[in-house]
């Protein structure tokens, strides 16, 4: 039973699982002015900042700077967005609502704290579904969970580049495990010349919009296979290739399970 100290706590939970808050500065200001210093540590992650601060310290320091309001309406608001049946798609998107779109794309550029993304294609492959959520367009997208993400780059004393990759903690990410019908974790699989791939499925939630991440990097695979989804561009043209086909066919395999028959692919 939630005591009346987690209050506050669940719903800025709630609100940092949903990307939602990615294009709202206010709900991002919420974060930030509980503790400053604590969200600039984090790289701005409201999950890895909740996993770092208390229910008794939100409490407290949401008294002090009288935040209780702006976190309801912020909750309340999110959820009437979510929820809300009178959209621009579903009153002017006729058939399509019927059947969705999927989305896939090798990035999806959602926000720093979730770097599988390195640019210009994966901004807009994130813009493409914050507009869609905002528009209630029917849209899911289909990706790849990255372990190492995209690296980072800085200066050494002798001013040159140097990348650095820093492998992802799943418990400071919005992430969902999405499971099968019977409840056991969706495992997706492909034949290759080198045997069966296997990838885990993984679900965030960007406003309305549902995006899968597959995953190799699971017992099962080859060392090879489960690099697929280490780097984003990393390795040489046959990692490439095999990622493509990772996508193409791990995500078509997705939509089989979860019993999802699209409008069209792109």
């Amino acid at each position: 039973m939630t005591t009346p100290n987690h209050h506050l706590h669940d719903r800025l939970h709630a609100l940092a699982l949903n990307l939602w808050w990615t294009w709202h500065p206010e709900v991002i200001d919420l974060f930030r002015d509980l503790d400053p210093l604590l969200w600039r540590q984090v790289d701005h992650n409201p999950i890895a900042f909740l996993n770092r601060i208390t229910p008794e310290q939100i409490e407290e320091r949401a008294s002090e700077l009288v935040l209780h309001s702006r976190i309801n309406y912020a909750f309340r608001r999110m959820n009437e967005y979510v929820q809300a049946s009178k959209t621009w798609g579903a009153l002017h998107c006729g058939n399509l609502h019927k059947r969705l779109v999927v989305y896939f794309s090798a990035e999806f550029g959602l926000h720093e704290s979730l770097p599988i993304y390195s640019g210009g294609l994966g901004i807009l492959a994130g813009d493409h579904l914050k507009s869609a959520s905002d528009m209630g367009i029917p849209l899911m997208g289909i990706g790849f969970l990255y372990q190492q993400g995209y690296f980072s780059q800085r200066l050494n004393a002798d001013g040159w580049q140097e990348e650095d990759y820093v492998n992802l903690d799943i418990n400071n990410l919005p992430l969902q495990r999405v499971t099968d019908a019977s409840g056991q974790p969706l495992i997706v699989r492909m034949d290759t010349r080198g045997g069966s791939l296997q990838a885990q499925v993984w679900k965030i939630q960007v406003g309305r919009v549902p995006l899968y991440l597959l995953d190799s990097n699971i017992e099962g695979n080859s060392t090879e296979d489960r690099q697929l989804t280490s780097r984003l561009y990393g390795g040489d043209n046959k990692l490439r290739i095999r990622q493509e086909l990772l996508l193409g066919i791990g995500g078509a395999r997705i939509l089989q399970a979860l019993n999802i028959s699209p409008e069209c692919s792109i």
